[in-house]
């Protein structure tokens, strides 16, 4: 299944309805947390698309979820 382009708006908001809540900003990139300790940061940069590698990264490491469960979130 091939991933959408999307920007890191996009992306913040699925990894929110993973559980995660946005702790803090380092410049222009978003922290969120999980309850269980997981951890992602989400590169804000307007008008710009997340990478594939790095949204890989971000689904399967950081979110620990398969590219279905992250498409069903978006």
């Amino acid at each position: 299944m091939k991933l959408p382009r999307l920007t890191g708006k996009e992306v913040a908001r699925a990894v929110e309805r993973f559980g995660f809540r946005h702790t803090h900003t380092t410049g222009s990139h978003f922290v969120y947390k999980h309850p269980d300790g997981r951890k992602t940061t989400i590169p804000q940069h307007a008008g710009e698309e997340i990478g594939p590698g790095l949204l890989l990264k971000i689904i399967k490491r950081d979110l620990g979820a398969t590219r279905q469960e992250f498409m069903e979130k978006l």
